[in-house]
């Protein structure tokens, strides 16, 4: 990749969470002048003083600004939530993403996490990081804990091909969204464990949880909840900051089912309405709208819901996968098959 010089269109700082609302203006203006906002670790170690960047797995050509400083889109530390039953101003066929552990059930509205990506939450007794990458579509859950000690996470403002990169609070070490990895600093090498999760309608989860808690938006924060602002950004032509191979025969920004580093279009699943592979049931039905298509989240088309399992001694319990965008599957594993037929 040919390093570039800044492009003159900048976010304001102390409102990065507005990236998003920039992202398909700055997709047409970067296309057209053919440059990337390019980033290097000189520049970023007076925002970085304690990131050891001597430590690192990955060609820091690779990592761009994606417009806000670090943190300048707020992870969520101390959720608060409301009730199944009353999930405040959450339509029924709006995404979750659902985590069950130990006997508790959170829902994450993809409304609230459009503005925040990250929520440092604790179910069931285990500390998660719950995590959606709107750029890839990315839905993934880890567990904080790691090396005998607990984590926190934000965001760091900077894309790897067009995925969050996180920063863990303690060593200020820089972790992969996609695969959970530490890619940069003391905490190199590491790899956070993933939590079996969904993502569903809100009605979904209600029915199957009448007693679960759902995120309730924070206070104060200024965010227009339940907006969508990358308007129409899963059918457009090419990712935004994406500058890595595309896959074949599949558009860009095609939805696939990942699981076990293998992935099925979700256009072939729904067809199917149940894959079986292996041990593997993937299983669809209508019913959830896309929060990355209208304005309005609630308004997007139905993409329907996805229910990922495993058959084990004790029947079937949900799998560890993820729906992501075509190229962000390809990007991370670029030798892995993607059916589409």
């Amino acid at each position: 990749m040919v390093r570039v010089r800044r492009n003159p269109i900048a976010l304001v700082p102390d409102a990065g969470f507005r990236r998003a609302a920039f992202v398909l203006v700055l997709t047409t203006l970067l296309g057209a002048v053919g440059s990337v906002v390019l980033a290097d670790p000189q520049s970023w170690r007076a925002e970085w003083p304690r990131t050891d960047f001597t430590r690192h797995a990955i060609d820091y050509a690779e990592i761009v600004s994606g417009g806000p400083p670090k943190d300048g889109i707020p992870a969520i530390d101390r959720p608060s939530f409301l009730f199944a039953s009353d999930p405040g101003d959450v339509t029924a066929n709006e995404p979750v993403i659902s985590v069950q552990l130990g006997g508790e059930a959170h829902a994450f509205p993809l409304r609230i996490m459009i503005w925040h990506e990250i929520v440092n939450d604790t179910v069931g007794g285990v500390p998660v990081a719950v995590t959606w990458c709107p750029l890839c579509n990315s839905s993934v859950v880890f567990d904080r804990r790691i090396g005998g000690r607990t984590l926190d996470f934000g965001t760091t403002g900077k894309l790897r091909h067009s995925d969050l990169v996180m920063y863990d609070r303690q060593t200020e070490s820089w972790w992969q969204q996609f695969t959970g990895q530490a890619i940069v600093g003391e905490m190199l090498g590491a790899e956070l464990k993933l939590v079996p999760a969904r993502v569903e309608s809100m009605a979904r989860f209600r029915e199957r949880f009448p007693n679960g808690k759902v995120l309730a938006p924070p206070a104060r924060s200024g965010r227009a909840y339940g907006t969508n602002p990358y308007t129409r950004y899963d059918s457009a032509a090419r990712p935004f900051l994406y500058q890595g191979e595309y896959p074949e025969k599949v558009p860009p920004l095609a939805r696939v089912v990942a699981v076990d580093g293998k992935a099925w279009t979700l256009d072939l699943v729904r067809q199917r309405r149940r894959i079986e592979s292996g041990d593997l049931v993937i299983v669809w039905e209508p019913g959830q709208a896309s929060p990355l298509d209208a304005s309005d989240i609630a308004r997007g088309r139905d993409i329907g819901n996805v229910v990922v399992r495993r058959r084990t001694e004790n029947g079937l319990t949900d799998a560890v996968h993820d729906i992501s965008f075509a190229f962000a599957f390809r990007a991370f594993h670029p030798d892995a098959p993607i059916v589409s037929e």
